[in-house]
């Protein structure tokens, strides 16, 4: 197995995880048969790589709670859907009043 994410996650190097990311939702490959979708409850490092602990893991089925990763393992983050909407609005807002400072009330069609 070969893991690289889907189209819409984001790639992050398991080092630049920090406490933003926590609660989001990730998917990663700890290992060769292991593919771990879940939440970060928490993230610490350590000389030995970075610890993702996941939230509502209880160890039930088999499960783990907890995956040591290389500094330089990829995660896989899911968009944060507020932060993209404030980005979208933004940059629509941008694009509106830069387009009100290059109209000139004079030269509506009606006007003329």
């Amino acid at each position: 197995m070969n893991y690289a994410g889907t189209g819409n996650e984001k790639a992050v190097a398991a080092t630049d995880l920090n406490r933003t990311h926590v609660g989001l939702t990730v998917s990663f490959q700890p290992d060769e048969a292991t593919l771990v979708f879940g939440r970060i409850g928490a993230i610490a490092r350590k000389d030995s790589g970075v610890t993702i602990a996941l939230e509502g893991v209880d160890s039930s089925g088999g499960l783990q709670t907890t995956y040591t990763v290389s500094p330089t393992h990829n995660i896989y983050v899911q968009p944060d859907m507020l932060t993209n909407t404030e980005s979208t609005i933004k940059d629509l807002f941008g694009k509106v009043q830069e387009n009100l400072r290059g109209h000139k009330g004079d030269q509506h069609p009606a006007a003329m």
